[in-house]
């Protein structure tokens, strides 16, 4: 199918959320958090960002992706790690979010409270983008050393743990392995990275077997009765680096399940990269919703729940 030819699904994108009566905790670049006393209501709304701006429009049905392919997610890691997601159902919510039934339905979960340890668990499965630049600089990424003679987009000998940063506003900074454990202890640094590098191998895989790469992840953790739970989204084109295996050649940057088109786009206009951001044009816009689309129809073999 011709570019032109591509249509944008799902009606206009939810770009705000407002639920009367329920106490709204905070808003992210995607989600809104909304407090519920002794749990958490996550909303992922269909904004995209792109260079640390929020684009004026967004991608419809993108929220629905990111909810659902992390619920969905969420269900297969539970031999894996506890994990915070309490009920996706919305027919099953509190009787007090009924009233916001259709609004939520497919693009919201309800989860665990947890005290969030601040770092970005990432795992590298493959050498792009940051960690690339960092490698090319001085063959070691977040001070994990690598051999000589790796290429953009190589294939790791072993899969490496490059925690970073989480930063509230600006790009997340790489930290060493030493630095994370001086942030949330030892003990837990440690099973931060045993369990980030158990579900990227288990993930991996996965993909593997949908025609996939997954390049690199990023999770976070949170903690609970002294216990780690897996948090916030996991293994969705907003957090992963999804590659399309029949078209992965090291050596130069493969194409991408994510919101690349955007980027790409936003690249070849005359725009300093600080807000106020342009409009995304109808053509990025279904392009970019196209691969969110295939990129759930791949890697759980079902249609999103529209």
């Amino acid at each position: 199918m011709n570019s032109s030819d591509l249509k944008v699904l799902g009606g206009e994108a939810v770009l705000s959320v407002s639920l009367p009566g329920i106490k709204h905790l905070r808003s992210g670049k995607v989600r809104e958090v909304f407090d519920l006393g002794d749990s958490l209501l996550f909303v992922a709304t269909d904004r995209i960002s792109a260079f640390d701006c929020i684009m004026p429009n967004g991608i419809p049905l993108k929220g629905k992706v990111l909810n659902q392919l992390s619920a969905w997610w969420f269900s297969r890691v539970e031999h894996l790690t506890l994990q915070h997601v309490i009920e996706t159902n919305v027919d099953r919510f509190p009787d007090n979010l009924k009233p916001h039934r259709e609004l939520l339905r497919g693009r919201s979960m309800i989860v665990r409270k947890t005290n969030v340890l601040p770092v970005e668990c990432v795992a590298r499965g493959y050498l792009i983008g940051g960690g690339w630049k960092e490698y090319q600089q001085s063959r070691s990424v977040s001070g994990v050393p690598l051999r000589e003679g790796y290429r953009q987009a190589d294939k790791l000998d072993a899969p490496i743990f490059t925690p970073s940063t989480k930063a509230e506003t600006g790009h997340d900074e790489n930290i060493s392995f030493a630095r994370v454990e001086e942030i949330v202890g030892a003990a837990r640094a440690a099973k931060v990275r045993e369990l980030t590098l158990k579900i990227y191998a288990f993930a991996a895989e996965h993909a593997r077997k949908c025609g996939i790469i997954l390049a690199d992840t990023k999770f976070e953790f949170g903690v609970r009765d002294e216990q780690i739970y897996l948090i916030d989204e996991i293994l969705t084109p907003d957090s992963s680096r999804f590659w399309p295996a029949d078209q992965y050649e090291p050596g130069r940057s493969p194409p991408s399940f994510d919101k690349q088109y955007v980027r790409d786009y936003l690249e070849t206009l005359a725009w300093n990269k600080t807000p106020p951001a342009p409009r995304l044009p109808d053509e990025i816009i279904a392009r970019t919703q196209a691969k969110y689309l295939e990129a759930y129809r791949r890697l759980t073999g079902s249609e999103l729940d529209i």
